[in-house]
């Protein structure tokens, strides 16, 4: 028996769950939420290594519908994050809705019922519209290294994190040096023995103080919302003002340059590692890093950093480049996530039978907003392509994408429409003047390779521009951009 409801939801971190309450807020409860894992929250259920923290501001990273006045910190670890989630997933009765350890296995468009069939771990459902709110961040990137298979010792990803294991006094190899490394490094630096950190590219990693929110503060924000309104506002065009040198401006971004350079000379003391870990190319170029304890952890007696690339792995060590053997108990890789080619790993099927994985993996990763996509049917996806951001905060995008589905799915329901899809021409230009702004903006110009790029150099991870723009163009879907199957034309007293 196939289960029926309105909308299926993928997912259950901030898009997943966002989706849902609006929802909830407009009188819908026909939906259900499918979720691989045991609990809500995404990512920030998965990333819980040491000092795992968020890089926007605490206030500005939460939804604007449901602020939360008590923030302990300027930047929210993740158990702080985490519970935030679970508290609205509480408020909202949402749990009834969600099918937990469920993973998707398939979906698939039917013409003939104009409904989406969603294959799962655990049975079929069946939905009007499916809302993709699985994010990017959520497959581990984990290179091949060669010889891998024979290590004896302990490997994990940094989303993965082993707490099992022990780390004192081991002899650890931390693969990256991403956000997440530079975050959990300082952590774990006066437990281990060893630690050999292998380095590709350095990041830019500018001073961050994160400084608690005093509790007057707190009860400030909580007595007088307007006070806490007027707080994040002015978080998020501090924030927004970075978008001008990032597009197009870069002699701006000049001054944060020099502010990551002199943190470098300030914290280490050693010429030749300052060297090591000073970027050569444009700050933005790749994501932008914050932490006041990061470089100091390097200038430790027992860590050291090595930018020859890994030859081999053995039993009980790591080869570079240069033949050095170094002995190591653990490798922790700190490579990131699969981004651009996350979607390879999706199983949907469209109108025709289009296939979404091989279509995008051949002409290249198109859709229109980051939201729809042409051949495929009453179908969202929630930070989808090109609505990443380098600036500010994605939940902003997130609320901008939910607001733009809900009022589609009013659209078709209005005019008693079957399905709705984005005009072909409508995505293609779109996806051209996207392309024409990203090629003027640090990511193409900054002289870096980065996650932000497919495997043809091209960026489809970045929103190029103000995020009020992408605000201003998502308020409301304009009908002329699509096709509606089945509808009919509204009396007037209906529009």
């Amino acid at each position: 028996m196939v289960e029926q409801t309105g909308v299926v939801i993928v997912g259950s971190g901030f898009s997943g769950l966002g989706m849902a309450i609006q929802l909830k807020r407009a009188g819908r409860d026909d939906f259900v939420i499918l979720e691989k894992a045991g609990d809500v929250g995404g990512t920030w259920r998965d990333n819980s290594y040491p000092g795992c923290a968020c890089d926007v501001p605490s206030h500005m990273y939460s939804y604007s519908f449901e602020p939360k006045s008590d923030w302990t910190k300027m930047y929210s670890q993740q158990p702080e994050i985490w519970d935030y989630l679970k508290a609205l997933t509480e408020k909202y009765g949402l749990r009834s809705h969600i099918r937990f350890n469920t993973e998707v296995t398939s979906s698939r468009w039917d013409e003939e019922e104009s409904r989406w069939h969603v294959g799962t771990s655990t049975g079929e459902l069946s939905g009007k519209f499916l809302v993709a709110g699985v994010g990017a961040l959520h497959i581990p990137n984990i290179p091949a290294l060669p010889g891998i298979e024979r290590f004896t010792g302990r490997t994990f990803h940094s989303a993965q994190w082993d707490h099992d294991y022990d780390l004192k006094g081991k002899r650890v190899a931390v693969i990256g040096t991403g956000a997440s490394a530079v975050q959990f490094i300082p952590e774990i630096v006066d437990d281990v023995a060893a630690l050999h950190v292998y380095q590709r590219t350095p990041p830019w990693v500018l001073p961050r103080a994160n400084s608690p929110i005093s509790e007057s503060k707190r009860n400030v924000f909580s007595r007088v919302p307007l006070v806490r309104r007027a707080y994040r506002n002015t978080i998020y065009w501090v924030a927004e003002s970075l978008a001008i040198g990032m597009n197009g401006h870069p002699a701006i971004l000049k001054a944060g340059e020099f502010v990551g350079k002199r943190h470098i000379r300030r914290q280490i003391a050693d010429p030749v590692l300052r060297k090591q870990v000073t970027p050569g190319y444009t700050l933005g170029c790749k994501r932008v890093l914050g932490s006041n304890k990061y470089y100091r952890a390097l200038t430790r007696d027992h860590v050291d950093v090595i930018t020859d690339s890994i030859t081999e792995v053995k039993e009980t060590s790591i080869v570079d480049a240069n033949g050095v053997e170094r002995e190591v108990d653990a490798i922790i890789y700190g490579t990131g996530f699969h981004v651009t080619d996350s979607f390879d790993y999706l199983d949907i099927k469209g109108r025709e039978g289009r296939d979404l994985a091989s279509l995008w993996r051949d002409e290249g990763i198109q859709t229109h907003l980051g939201i729809t996509v042409a051949g495929f049917p009453n179908a969202f996806f929630l930070l989808g392509p090109n609505t990443g951001l380098g600036h500010n905060s994605v939940v902003f995008m997130i609320e901008s994408q939910i607001r733009y589905a809900l009022d589609a799915m009013r659209m078709v329901e209005r005019r008693h429409a079957k399905a709705f899809e984005v005009r072909g021409e409508v995505q293609a230009a779109f996806n051209d003047e996207i392309q024409r702004k990203l090629a003027n903006g640090v990511w193409t110009t900054g002289g870096c390779t980065s996650w932000y790029l497919d495997s043809q150099g091209v960026n489809r991870t970045i929103w190029p521009g103000f995020t009020w723009q992408y605000w201003l163009r998502t308020r409301k879907v304009d009908p002329a951009d699509f096709v509606l199957f089945g509808s009919r034309t509204l009396t007037g007293a209906e529009r």
